[in-house]
């Protein structure tokens, strides 16, 4: 079943109360599990980050943590887990392409979490083009954003990559593929 929000307000009964959960300030810092389940609360759009070496071998990643940043000049950001193997693919490389998902493509946001099974590799009979700065830009997306790392910062166990927009697009797709309380949703249109 298709977990949907409408493209309209519609007024309902109350939603059921859910038990308040809270985290005072401790000693031992905040709990994890709940800082993941408040944080689920935030709806997000799902982006696939690309990226290309030197040696053209293409690295891609699920995100959901994007935003832009500044119009002038034009700024994005993304953070990425220091630990995800295209974390290093990004520093190396100078460059990323963020494209935005679209509701069709859940399981390219599968597929680039490492989540589809029996895939050899993450760009295996997806098809997409090369702009600016040689990162992949995949077809059939909402829009996409090619940068070059502006900046870096240190985000805990992420690193904040800015990127400076170098090209950008408006794709294919016509409803955004969203993320909320850990799983996808899709917008229904009126």
């Amino acid at each position: 079943m298709r977990n949907t929000i409408s493209g309209r307000m519609v007024a309902g009964p109350e939603p059921p109360r859910r038990r308040r959960k809270e985290s005072p300030p401790a000693a031992g810092g905040i709990d994890k599990g709940l800082f993941r389940q408040v944080l689920g609360l935030f709806a997000t759009g799902i982006t696939v980050v690309t990226t290309r070496q030197a040696d053209d071998t293409l690295h891609g990643l699920t995100i959901n943590s994007f935003t832009s940043v500044s119009l002038t000049p034009p700024l994005v950001l993304i953070c990425v887990e220091r630990r995800a193997r295209s974390h290093e693919f990004i520093a190396q490389s100078g460059a990323f392409a963020v494209n935005f998902l679209s509701e069709q493509q859940e399981i390219i946001s599968e597929r680039f979490s490492a989540r589809a099974p029996l895939v050899s590799s993450s760009f295996e009979g997806i098809p997409y083009r090369i702009a600016a700065t040689g990162s992949p830009i995949l077809e059939g997306c909402l829009g996409w954003v090619d940068c070059r790392v502006w900046a870096t910062y240190d985000g805990g166990d992420h690193t904040i990559f800015v990127g400076q927009v170098e090209a950008l697009g408006l794709g294919e797709g016509s409803l955004p593929l969203l993320y909320y309380r850990g799983r996808y949703m899709f917008v229904e249109p009126e």
